[in-house]
Parts: structure tokens; C-alpha cells; sequence
């Protein structure tokens, strides 16, 4: 069987509506391989995926994650006189009524509906582009605040430091790769920040600051707009999960607000930009202000540093464990990643009180 006519086969188990007429290749994601399905006539196109089962080792409740948010969310753009079919995704079930196909290989597949005429971007490379994706997962967010199903943890520990600092500790008694002797500067960066980030994880751990569904994944290309600039609604929900609404909006800080690359070389232009942390502040706010509780806005900022820290632990770890989880261009990759991390963090932490006048003026600003 060749891989076109596997496709097909695999396509043909679900449920479409239209005469399937071809089905190409979509985007270059690193994790799931991604086709549209082209049908005939007025029926939609589809999105299939090969989830990825080293990833997401229990794709079964990874879909039923998608499928109970996306049906929640779909229940509240109908209440609301939107377009279900628009604004929310849709998951298409096979023919016997799964959320997924297992072909002979053993590999997962599930079937989205496409949405026509819409616009996604690849990088936040201005205050507006920030502002929009701030909206779009502040909207996602406020959509879900009353959702309360359980929901599967997809990926274990994600952003738990707790779970990070054990594998951390394991990774130092380990020296893998005979690289701690070279590291008393960079371990001495974690070391001296490990009180302050489990005293922050302690409030979630004991609902001082509440858990709710979050997205896991919040770079702009996952948020889909309309014609106008308008959101529509965000995609790529393969690690929806319950945890802080903090760490999507920390997680969004430190990529659209660092102004140099994720593993520059020059540290010279790495830092964080105030102008889109205040844009991409004021877009998710616009739509989550009034719900958050006091405690989540007073860590709001405090956030950025949060899941910056946890990256630069996760870079150096990855280095002194060999080089096992992160893909590396050359040996020094992950330290470069690591001290690039570093200096970000930094500039988080000598603007923190800005950063949270912004976030306390925004407040204001929408309630």
C-alpha cells in the first residue's frame, strides 16, 4: 500500500461529509504529521493528523481532552449568536463513533473540520500582532472559565517546578555527560532561585491561586483570526490541561516579549521588551480581568519569571543530562539556549515592578 492510498484508507474511516477528491501534506510541525483533506462540492475540508503516541502517550484521553473543551466552548459561541463551525474546532469521530483511528502501524490519526478564510500569523513581530494573541488566548481562557470536567493530563508534571526541581536534582547526581564540574555558575543561577519558585508552586498546590483549563501551547500561530483581524477562536489543542491560567500567559511572555532569539549568541540583544508585555497584557486582559481572583493577578507577572526560570532549568539539565531531549544544532546548544534564557530572566527581574504597574493599570483599566 502506498502512502497515498494509506491516507485515503485512513481518511475514508471517518466520518466526512463529501467525496474525499485529495489529500496533501500541511505545515512542517515538529511533533504530529498534519494533511488537509480536500472534498467535493459544498463540504467542508478536513484536518488529519498523526498524533504523535511518544509525545502524548494516551492519545484516547488526549481526544476526549479536545473533543470536551471544543464541545464546551461550541455550547458558549452558540449561546452567544457566534458561529460554532468558526469559532470553535470541531472533531470529527470515525465511522463507530472513536475520536481516533489506530492504523495497522499502531499510530493514531483524528480528523478536525478545516475553517476557510482565515489568517494566522507566524510571529508576534509587533505591539498589535502581541495584543492579538494576548486576546485570542484571554478569549480561550474566559470561554472555559466555568468548564469543570475532569481532564487527563497529557503531559506529565508539565510545568510543575516541583516535578522539575526532582528530575533536576536526579540529573545533577547522574552527571550524565561528566559536565557538572564545568557548571558551579549556572547551577548556582538555579540553586539560588529554588526557594522563591517553590514557594510560588505552594500557592497553586494549595488553591490559593486556582487551576483551570489552559492551553499549554500559546504562540500566535495557534490562534486562528478572521478577514478582519478579528479572533476566531485557538487551535492545536493537543495539550489542554488543568493548571494555572498563569502559565499560558508567562509561557506567551517569554516568547513574544524577548527581544532577541530563544538560543542567541549575542546576549547584547536579548531581554525583555516593556511595549509587548504591556500590548499582549492588555489584549488578554481585555478578556480575563474580570474573572481572574486577586491572587492570580498579583502573580500575573511574576509568571513570565516563573516559566522563564523553568526553561533555563530544562536547557541546563538537558545539557548536563547529554543533550537526550532538546534537538541541538551543534554540542554547545543547549547551554547557548541556556545563558540566552538567563539573560532574559534578568531583564524580567529588573523590570518586575514595571511589569506589574502594567499589569495593575490594565486591571483597572477593564474592570
Amino acid at each position: 500500500m502506498n502512502n497515498k492510498t494509506a491516507l485515503l484508507d485512513i481518511a475514508s474511516q471517518f466520518a466526512l461529509d463529501g467525496a474525499i477528491e485529495s489529500i496533501d501534506s500541511l505545515g512542517d510541525g515538529f511533533i504530529n504529521d498534519t494533511f488537509i483533506i480536500h472534498t467535493a462540492g459544498d463540504a467542508p475540508d478536513y484536518i488529519l493528523q498523526r498524533k504523535n503516541k511518544l509525545v502524548f502517550p494516551d492519545v484516547p484521553g488526549m481526544m476526549e481532552n479536545i473533543r470536551k473543551v471544543s464541545d464546551h466552548i461550541r455550547q458558549r459561541v452558540i449561546a452567544e449568536g457566534g458561529d460554532p463551525m468558526r469559532e470553535a474546532m470541531t472533531v470529527v469521530p470515525t465511522h463507530d463513533g472513536k475520536l481516533y483511528h489506530v492504523d495497522p502501524d499502531g499510530e493514531y490519526w483524528a480528523v478536525t473540520v478545516f475553517i476557510a478564510d482565515t489568517v494566522a500569523y507566524n510571529k508576534a513581530d509587533s505591539p498589535e500582532l502581541a495584543r492579538k494573541g494576548g486576546e485570542g488566548i484571554g478569549k480561550f481562557q474566559a470561554q472555559l472559565a466555568d468548564f469543570n470536567e475532569p481532564l487527563v493530563e497529557t503531559i506529565k508534571g508539565f510545568h510543575n517546578i516541583r516535578h522539575r526541581f526532582v528530575q533536576w536534582d536526579e540529573a545533577l547526581r547522574r552527571d550524565a555527560a561528566g559536565r557538572v564540574k564545568d557548571l558551579s555558575t549556572e547551577i548556582g543561577w538555579i540553586e539560588s532561585r529554588r526557594t522563591e519558585m517553590l514557594d510560588f508552586w505552594k500557592l497553586v498546590e494549595d488553591g490559593t491561586i486556582p487551576t483551570h483549563v489552559t492551553h499549554n501551547d500559546t504562540k500566535i500561530n495557534n490562534i486562528l483570526f478572521d478577514q478582519k483581524g478579528d479572533v476566531l477562536c485557538a487551535i492545536d489543542l493537543d495539550t489542554v490541561m488543568n493548571s494555572t491560567s498563569l502559565n499560558d500567559f508567562g509561557d506567551a511572555i517569554r516568547s513574544y516579549a524577548n527581544t532577541g532569539d530563544e538560543d542567541d549568541r549575542d546576549l547584547t540583544r536579548v531581554g525583555l521588551s516593556l511595549d509587548m508585555f504591556r500590548a499582549y497584557t492588555d489584549g488578554y486582559l481585555s478578556q480575563r480581568a474580570r474573572q481572574l481572583t486577586q491572587s492570580e493577578i498579583d502573580h500575573l507577572a511574576f509568571s513570565a519569571r516563573y516559566i522563564t526560570f523553568e526553561q533555563v532549568l530544562r536547557f541546563l539539565m538537558d545539557y548536563i543530562d547529554g543533550d537526550v531531549y532538546y534537538k541541538i544544532k551543534y554540542p554547545e546548544h543547549n547551554l547557548v539556549r541556556t545563558h540566552a534564557q538567563y539573560k532574559l530572566l534578568q531583564s524580567m527581574e529588573e523590570q518586575y515592578p514595571e511589569m506589574c504597574a502594567i499589569v495593575r493599570e490594565t486591571v483597572a483599566k477593564y474592570k
